[in-house]
């Protein structure tokens, strides 16, 4: 290892200032993981003095100096040596004189590195989940505040028919619930490797516990309690790379259902649109060259770091498959990049979206506007099916709507009022089955929601009973 700087003179990644929150930096920090390695190596030393293998002074010089990361001093060693935990074990050493000769007995680096890993992914998982509840927590407001409005709705980017702001928006909440559920499953099937050595047989520990009266398995079971963690039952030198997918991918389908409200309110956002905007700073800069410009810079930025999460669980894929026999080492560098990557990736996903959320814009009038131009169009569903119940041919009247809706869209296109209305009011077919007043209520398309308004209500009662 390189001697450590943190100066703008060399290579910074992005998330060690920029994206996600200095808790999840903590997380994932070098000295954190360095204390948790400690912490796997005290309790394997306490389990071992159980079995009378460590006497109490041993065990109590290690407690003392559990603390005591030497990062500086254990950079130097591993310049020497070339392997950090091995580093890290010698820095520990050399600080513990009593200790330090029983350190790591009949342990595997991994013993140490995956049980670190898992317990970092477990506080992990812990922080997004507490950090998924402001953007729950916001999505079942304005789920209720604007259960209500009615809205055009868009299927193929065009206008379709209409729905309501709050059942839009709780589509946006019933993914991210969906997330959350699937976070808090991963989260409690988290499992270390647990204490089985070079190949996960044990034969290290079963050599060194014989005739002390601990198996292996008793062993491995105190380690672990000490730890709060359960083991994988089976495990070769590495815990299965199979839960770094599991938990990859579920953050990587809470990246999507955030991707997807970005690009929402993106189009949304859209003059064109108009419909809603995220919040934008009164000395807020959208571009350096138009100096108008309000861009959607949270929700781009939301998209940008979405995808990259959707790349990394490929990459924990090939780990998985790729993790032959009893284990190769393909997977550690790039397990450094994505599991930090992806979870403070994730955690700004949601620092984000909370930022918008609270502060989102629903501009009514364009809402309104909206709703005036196309959703007359969108009304021809109910006055077909008025028709048909009133004894009209269904495939004949559909032309014969079809006939007016066409030159109405391009009134529409060119700016002019929508004339659908007026047109199908004073056709001689349509009038044959229907009076000219019931055709213009049947084009009202404020009355075509269905049950939205009451479905997305209960979608905010259930998230704030799953959050509590």
């Amino acid at each position: 290892m390189a001697k450590i700087q943190f100066t703008h003179d060399t290579y910074l990644s992005p998330f060690t200032w920029r994206y996600g929150s200095s808790e999840m930096r903590h997380v994932w920090s070098e000295e954190h993981k360095r204390q948790l390695w400690r912490r796997v190596w005290v309790a394997l030393a306490a389990a071992q003095h159980q079995a009378g293998l460590i006497t109490a002074e041993q065990l109590a010089d290690l407690r003392a100096h559990r603390a005591d990361v030497g990062l500086a001093r254990a950079a130097e060693i591993e310049a020497e040596i070339h392997h950090d935990l091995m580093a890290e074990l010698r820095t520990f050493a050399e600080q513990c004189p009593v200790g330090g000769p029983v350190l790591h007995l009949g342990a595997t680096s991994a013993d140490v590195q995956d049980n670190a890993d898992a317990l970092r992914i477990r506080e992990s998982l812990d922080l997004l989940l507490e950090r998924l509840h402001a953007p729950l927590s916001d999505l079942a407001d304005l789920i209720e505040a604007r259960a209500d409005q009615i809205c055009m709705g868009f299927t193929h980017l065009q206008p379709a028919e209409p729905t309501t702001v709050g059942y839009r928006l709780a589509t946006y909440g019933q993914d991210l619930l969906e997330d959350y559920v699937d976070l808090c499953r991963v989260r409690a099937s988290i499992r270390g490797k647990g204490i089985k050595g070079a190949v996960g047989t044990s034969a290290a520990y079963a050599q060194l516990l014989t005739g002390t009266g601990m198996t292996p398995t008793e062993l491995e079971a105190r380690v672990m309690a000490e730890l709060g963690l359960d083991p994988f039952p089976v495990a070769t030198q590495v815990y299965p790379r199979k839960q770094d997918y599991r938990v990859l991918a579920a953050l990587a389908g809470l990246a999507s259902s955030l991707y997807r409200f970005g690009f929402d309110l993106r189009l949304l956002q859209s003059p064109p649109i108009g419909e809603w905007s995220e919040p934008f700073g009164a000395r807020q800069v959208g571009s350096s060259a138009m100096p108008f410009k309000r861009n959607p810079v949270n929700a781009e930025n939301m998209d940008s770091l979405a995808r990259y999460v959707a790349a990394l669980a490929r990459v924990a894929w090939d780990n998985a498959a790729h993790s032959l026999l009893e284990r190769t080492l393909d997977d550690s560098a790039n397990r450094r990049l994505i599991l930090p990557g992806a979870f403070l990736a994730d955690d700004e996903l949601l620092r984000r979206a909370h930022r918008i959320l609270r502060g989102l814009r629903i501009h009514d009038e364009a809402v309104a506007r909206n709703l005036v131009a196309y959703g007359t169009f969108a009304a021809t569903e109910r006055l077909l099916m008025e028709l048909a119940r009133a004894g009209a041919d269904r495939q004949a009247m559909h032309e014969r709507i079809r006939e007016h809706a066409m030159p109405a869209w391009d009134s529409v296109q060119q700016g002019k009022p929508n004339p659908l209305a007026d047109r199908l009011a004073t056709d001689p077919e349509v009038l044959r089955y229907l009076p000219a007043g019931r055709v213009r209520e049947l084009l009202d398309a404020t009355s075509h929601v269905g049950d939205a308004p009451e479905r997305a209500r209960r979608m905010a009662a259930v998230i704030r009973e799953a959050l509590g």
